[in-house]
């Protein structure tokens, strides 16, 4: 009728008749139909009224409380105590069982402080805050804290993606790992996180407690440092790394010379800063270095060393005494016709390497001959497998490498599509283009006659991250990209306190509370304004006293107005109580302080006489007599009108000019010290005049460099101090008759004759050599005469001449005498029998032909002596 629905009062229907009575006429139930009516639509225009009414004094407390309270600094200070409570809890065991010492702490506090701020942990997987009644999961690399379903869905995907590229064969084969999302530690397929345990593993879906560490079970950690040193941790369960071990050993230093000393475990190698001392590995000298850790670095002293074989001699570090020189051994092998070719060597030079059985170059037969010879090839087939790997080289045994196999074969390519006959050592690849898709399932091979095993993608992802504030810079891939490593810093009002979060966390984020006083500078005309903590928006209205300084001179003592609340008029009446207020009633703005009216002495502008004048009008004024104040260069006086000019507290330096007064630009008129011929650089002044400082240009001695000195330098500068100023402090360029170079500093006059350069001295056979003085040499004093070794070299060499000359007619003669030989043979037309195949002619020895000749006289001259020795007995 109304169009209101069916209401119920009370658990009842107004309609509704009670069991058991008697129908109503039509004019009963109209009649009671309309008063009902009537009481439903009051308690629904009061039911409303009542729902505007709260909301509206609700809506007035939070505005009250905004702009009249102090924001929320009571709660920032409940929140720094409990949380410093938490702290104090969790560091208790740890601080006394280490005498109080908490300096090793700040990294481990630094993820406190990050657990306890809201917001400050964030799953880099989602992009989400981590709270306080969620399940996590911390990896032991860089234990950055992931939502445990977040982590377990990473590494289900990651291993999917790992494995998806095998055949069904190799699936489950091998046990491949998934990374961790941020520093991308390996985990195994078995460490899968599944159940949600505290920090230090010990208690599994941990309990929330208000007054813990988020996550925390709030028992002693006691997981094992890092490095391993037989302690363990003695915080409380907690985030982040453990610190540095806090127990106390003795331990003496590197060296073990200085006495054992009590120290902390984690830095419990020291050094005495003595010298070390340690024999070093040559045997001959010790360590230098201070006290070190781990061995002692190689001798650095450089000594005269043989090679392995001795003949040579260098200078070399005394660590490495074994070394090779670059000789040949040179030295005659066993078998008396091949000499050693090795490099450098201390050990025995061995049987010549051609001596024994030596095999043909197919290595199919064996023979055994002198070294002198070389193997011949045995006339047979090579039938060596060639770099085909197929065929074999059928030419004759060879020596060298085999040719390359030209037979024509029937090739195919390397996609098995196309195939051609062609010569067997050349590749065949068509030009056919792979249609496969690569493993980031998105592009194509592309690559000419592929074999089926595509390379991986080669272009950049390019995806936007969940951040939406950069692109993932990885290859090409399959499967969501890797959270965005970058941070990003959200700072507070003044900038002092920082908390960093993941990339794209900054939009969602609150700023941090920060417990700084507000930088502000103060919106009113004082210094500094009323202490309040750094926040945001508009700083509170300022209480403090006016204290303006009118034109008078006077305080204003009222309160501060220069953003004092004025009503506005012409207000909009609300139609009710649930319409907003279009404008508010009251504007902030500045008010002038009030006019003074206390009358004051005034004074002149330049302080000639003084009136009296009204408070608000009394201003300095002008009156028409100069200045006449004495100026700054004590020589002129001001000649300007009267001025203001700063009041003076001496009663002396009243009539001295002030900042106002005009500035005397004439020049310095006054006498110049003799022998400076530059005018003074000052305008007039008062008292001497300062000191020359301007720059003579001058040559130096050597008349190479342009030397610039100071004028007061030069002037007042004694004949040595001269020499001194004028020297270009380099060395003298002039040449000495001996041809050297003046070794003396840039001097005038002539170059001494005493030359102290060093030259080379060598003996007649240039072997010896001698470094000597260029004026000795000169002079005639020293001379390099040859030594014995000297003489006996150039006697050796002379009867190598003569051994060779010798040996070149002996060879001559024996070459004239076979071909006159050869010659006389032809001659008689002589021929020499056949001979047998198996027989071998042998050549006659010089013996065998002149023994006759020989032996005949050497008789003849026996049976001579015989005869004498028996007369001579008789």
């Amino acid at each position: 009728m109304l169009g209101a629905p069916e209401l119920n009062l009370e658990g009842k229907n107004c309609l509704t008749r009670p069991a058991g009575q008697a129908p109503f006429d039509a004019a009963q139930d109209a009649v009671g139909f309309l008063g009902c009516k009537c009481t439903l639509l009051e308690l629904s225009s009061q039911k409303k009224f009542d729902e505007i009414k709260k909301a509206n004094q609700a809506a007035a407390k939070k505005l009250v409380e905004d702009q009249f309270s102090s924001s929320s600094e009571d709660d920032d200070e409940d929140a720094e105590v409990k949380q410093g409570k938490i702290l104090a809890k969790t560091f208790t065991i740890y601080t006394s069982q280490t005498d109080g010492d908490s300096s090793e702490l700040e990294r481990t506090r630094q993820y406190m402080n990050e657990a306890f701020q809201s917001g400050a942990m964030t799953c880099l997987i989602c992009i989400a805050s981590v709270k306080r009644n969620q399940a996590v999961w911390s990896c032991c690399g860089c234990f950055c804290i992931f939502h445990l379903v977040c982590i377990q869905k990473w590494a289900k995907d990651s291993l999917f993606l790992v494995s998806s590229p095998l055949t069904d064969d190799d699936f489950g084969k091998k046990d491949y790992p998934w990374p961790c999302p941020k520093c991308r530690f390996e985990y195994k397929r078995s460490e899968t996180p599944s159940r949600y345990y505290c920090y230090c593993g010990k208690v599994e879906n941990p309990a929330l407690d208000p007054w813990l560490v988020p996550h925390s079970c709030g028992q002693i950690c006691e997981r094992e440092f890092k490095p391993s040193c037989g302690h363990k941790c003695l915080l409380l369960c907690h985030p982040g790394p453990c610190p540095p071990c806090p127990k106390m050993v003795t331990t003496t230093c590197h060296c073990k010379k200085a006495k054992p000393v009590p120290r902390r475990c984690s830095a419990k190698e020291w050094s005495c800063r003595l010298p070390c001392g340690r024999t070093l590995l040559c045997g001959q000298h010790t360590c230098e270095n201070s006290c070190h850790a781990g061995d002692c670095q190689p001798c650095p002293r450089v000594s005269k060393q043989r090679c392995i074989c001795g003949r040579q001699t260098a200078e070399r570090l005394c660590a490495s005494p074994q070394w090779q020189c670059d000789q040949v051994c040179g030295k005659c092998l066993p078998c008396g016709n091949h000499t050693c070719e090795r490099v450098c060597h201390a050990d025995p030079c061995g049987d010549c390497p051609r001596s024994g059985k030596r095999s043909c170059p197919c290595e199919k037969s064996k023979f055994t001959l002198p070294c002198t010879e070389d193997v011949p090839t045995c006339g047979d087939s090579c039938d060596k497998v060639l770099e085909c790997g197929i065929h074999k080289c059928s030419q004759r045994c060879h020596r060298g490498p085999c040719e390359i196999c030209r037979q024509e074969v029937e090739k195919q390519c390397r996609c098995g599509k196309h195939t051609k006959r062609m010569p067997c050592h050349k590749p065949y690849l068509c030009e056919t283009k792979c249609t496969k898709i690569r493993d980031c399932q998105k592009h194509q091979c592309r690559r000419k006659c592929c074999s089926g095993n595509c390379p991986p993608c080669d272009q950049v992802c390019g995806r936007t991250l969940g951040c939406r504030n950069h692109k993932c810079p990885s290859g090409c891939h399959r499967g969501s990209c890797n959270p965005c490593p970058e941070t990003v810093d959200v700072k507070c009002n003044c900038g002092k306190t920082v908390i960093k979060v993941p990339c794209g966390r900054e939009r969602t984020i609150k700023p941090p509370k920060c417990k700084q006083l507000c930088s502000r500078p103060p919106t009113c005309h004082h210094s500094t304004q009323e202490k309040h903590y750094c926040h945001f928006g508009r700083c509170p209205p300022c209480r403090q006293s006016c204290q303006k300084t009118l034109a008078c001179g006077h305080l204003c003592p009222v309160s501060c107005h220069d953003e004092a609340l004025v009503k506005q008029t012409g207000l909009h009446q609300s139609a009710g109580p649930w319409e907003q207020p279009s404008e508010p009633a009251f504007i902030q703005t500045a008010l002038p302080c009030p006019p003074c009216e206390v009358p004051v002495p005034v004074e002149c502008l330049g302080q000639h006489e003084v009136s009296p004048l009204p408070c608000h009008s009394a201003n300095p004024y002008p009156c028409i007599r100069f200045c006449g104040r004495l100026l700054d260069c004590q020589n002129h006086i001001c000649m300007k009108e009267c001025h203001r000019v700063t009041k003076l507290n001496s009663i002396e330096d009243e009539k001295k000019a002030g900042p106002e007064c005009l500035q005397c630009e004439e020049e310095c008129t006054k006498p110049r010290p003799s022998g400076c011929p530059h005018r003074c650089v000052l305008p007039c002044h008062p008292g001497d005049c300062p000191s020359c400082l301007q720059m003579l240009k001058i040559k130096c001695h050597c008349k190479l460099s342009i030397l610039y000195i100071e004028c007061l330098k030069l002037t007042c500068a004694d004949l040595k101090e001269k020499e001194l100023l004028t020297s270009c402090k380099n060395q003298c360029p002039k040449e000495l008759p001996c041809g050297h170079r003046c070794k003396e500093i840039c001097h005038s006059g002539s170059c001494p004759l005493n030359c102290s350069q060093k030259v080379k001295l060598r003996c007649l056979c240039k072997r010896l050599k001698k470094e000597i003085q260029c004026s000795k040499i000169k002079e005639g004093q020293v001379s390099l005469e040859c030594d014995a070794l000297c003489k006996e070299m150039k006697r050796k060499a002379s009867e190598i001449k003569e051994a060779e000359a010798k040996a070149a007619v002996e060879e001559e003669k024996r070459r004239q005498q076979a071909e006159l030989e050869a010659f006389e043979n032809r001659l008689k037309g002589r021929r020499k029998n056949k001979r047998r195949k198996d027989e071998v002619e042998v050549e006659q020895s010089s013996w065998q032909k002149y023994k006759n000749l020989i032996m005949l006289p050497v008789f003849g001259v026996a049976v001579v002596m015989v005869a004498w020795l028996m007369v001579y007995n008789d």
